[in-house]
């Protein structure tokens, strides 16, 4: 159910507030520390944000998607590191459970994930299978009654900090693509799993990312996410639409916050004896990035609406990830250039969004990948129109 009107205003203002004072001003230590302190943490669990998508009958607040953009929005504008230290419990690293688990596995991992106990992760990309997602080879040969996994993931999130992995496995080598790929949750820990070293990354330090290595790592049956075989990659993609929508909100507010800081600078910064944000070029700039964060927003709101209706969302939240992701990045850089020499030096927060922003181009499936999902699902629907 929506929370009501009031207490969703409610929420926002607090989380407005908390980014304001607390994240922003501390952005440059994450940076340079490459971690989020751990009282920080701390007040994000007290705060809820670990469990905001998470039913309310396993501890969460079950916020709807259009609620989850609303909130995405707010905490997006501080640096990206703050909102990756609990937005794999909220997507990718509990919504699988919540779409496929069983309710054994929903009563035993979704309250630990809504309360930040629990760090959850999702372990899909491997060294030959980011984009192509089916690719995966990673094995889960079925042993007794559990299984044996054996494996590289790469490039994952919060891996060092994870106590659950949401594992992509093939249990059927012989079936091709996406029909033998099955999940699987493995908690951090478990014999036969090796966190790698943290990568250093060109931006977004404090969130950590690793390889996860399995190694003869025996698991339970039970540990079959929804106690069967060959769905894996079917949630996954489900999972990542969501995730989609969610991050899009996120990029959404990052690139809000840009803009403001842009046209902050324009206006007290003087040439020619007047403020920049007189001259029509720079004037220019802040318009299209104005249209841009319109577009961006609306587009948002739309395709979470309709995730909220029911309605099948893979077109729409390509769609959102490609534009707000590119979105960001040309804001970045105009904000970069309004600086001038100013936006390419560390003293001013413009030279870090910029290399914080570049990923959102590459993470959750590449403008690229986007670009194909949207051609597929518009040829595919114009090819059933015509009969």
């Amino acid at each position: 159910m929506p929370l009501d009107p009031n207490t969703l205003g409610d929420l926002i203002s607090t989380i407005r507030r908390y980014v304001q004072e607390r994240l922003i001003p501390i952005e440059a230590q994450v940076a340079e520390e490459d971690r989020v302190p751990a009282e920080i943490v701390e007040e994000m669990r007290h705060l809820g944000f670990f469990g905001l998508t998470v039913p309310e009958e396993y501890g969460g607040l079950g916020l709807t998607m259009e609620e989850e953009a609303l909130v995405g929005f707010e905490v997006g504008r501080a640096s990206p590191p703050f909102r990756s230290t609990f937005g794999t419990n909220n997507g990718i690293g509990s919504q699988a459970i919540v779409i496929a688990g069983t309710e054994e596995q929903k009563q035993h991992y979704l309250p630990r994930l809504a309360t930040g106990e629990l760090v959850g992760s999702f372990a899909l990309s491997e060294p030959d299978a980011g984009s192509d997602a089916v690719a995966v080879t990673t094995r889960a040969a079925r042993d007794g009654d559990g299984y044996v996994l054996n494996g590289t993931k790469r490039f994952i999130t919060n891996a060092p900090h994870a106590g659950l992995f949401t594992v992509m496995a093939r249990t059927d080598p012989a079936a091709k693509g996406a029909a033998g790929v099955s999940a699987f949750l493995v908690e951090g820990g478990t014999p036969g799993v090796t966190i790698g070293p943290k990568y250093k990354k060109m931006g977004q330090q404090g969130t950590p990312v690793a390889d996860v290595v399995f190694t003869d790592c025996r698991v339970p049956g039970e540990a079959l996410l929804g106690g069967v075989e060959g769905q894996g990659f079917h949630v996954a993609m489900r999972v990542l639409d969501r995730g989609r929508l969610a991050i899009s909100a996120s990029f959404t507010g990052f690139a809000e916050r840009i803009f403001d800081e842009m046209v902050a600078y324009a206006l007290q910064r003087q040439q020619f004896g007047r403020p920049i944000a007189e001259f029509q070029l720079i004037q220019a700039m802040i318009a299209d990035s104005k249209a841009d964060l319109v577009a961006a927003r609306s587009m948002v709101l739309e395709a979470s609406r309709a995730c909220d209706r029911g309605e099948r969302i893979s077109l729409l939240a390509a769609c959102c990830k490609m534009f707000t992701s590119e979105a960001l990045g040309r804001l970045a850089d105009r904000n970069v250039q309004v600086h001038g020499g100013a936006g390419y030096v560390a003293d001013y927060p413009a030279e870090r969004h910029y290399r914080d922003a570049r990923l959102a181009r590459l993470y959750e499936g590449t403008t690229q990948i986007q670009q194909l999902v949207i051609a597929r699902n518009v040829i595919r629907a114009a090819k059933a129109a015509m009969g």
